[in-house]
């Protein structure tokens, strides 16, 4: 990594101030990796949990997904050392809310749709949308990810 030689080169050279800039760089460039990275774990944990709700069914496989979605989030907000979390409650619920529309629009390419008949589901996003209650999806979301 390019930035870490470049590191290297200031500290080598006594610019401190300048290594001081790279390491904040570093850090943002980590965690906008991190904030990714739940984003679209978040999508994932939102679309099944819609389908549940709007099928007002589950499957084995779905839980299992939502379950291992869930663990993988927290492994990627959990802060190694400091036992703390990346991102609080109110940054989760804010990454939820703005992946809320993504996954309604894919789970309505999924869901009602059986193994037998495999194509794009019944429902559009919005006729989705009126089977399911954001705020109590969003909601069941969160509290999954802080068990």
């Amino acid at each position: 990594m390019e930035e870490l030689l470049e590191l290297r080169q200031f500290l080598e050279q006594g610019k401190i101030h300048e290594a001081l800039l790279l390491v904040d760089e570093l850090e943002e460039m980590s965690l906008s990796d991190k904030i990714n990275k739940i984003d679209s774990h978040g999508v994932i944990l939102l679309i099944h949990l819609i389908k549940q709700k709007a099928e007002k069914r589950s499957t084995r496989s779905w839980d299992v997904l939502i379950e291992n979605t869930v663990r993988e989030i927290n492994k990627i907000n959990k802060r190694r050392k400091s036992s703390g979390f990346y991102l609080n409650q109110a940054e989760l619920i804010d990454i939820l809310e703005q992946g809320y529309q993504v996954a309604l629009k894919r789970a309505a390419l999924e869901a009602f749709v059986r193994a037998a008949f495999r194509r794009k589901g019944r429902y559009e996003a919005q006729e989705l949308a009126a089977m399911v209650d954001q705020q109590e999806t969003l909601a069941e979301a969160l509290k999954l990810i802080q068990q």
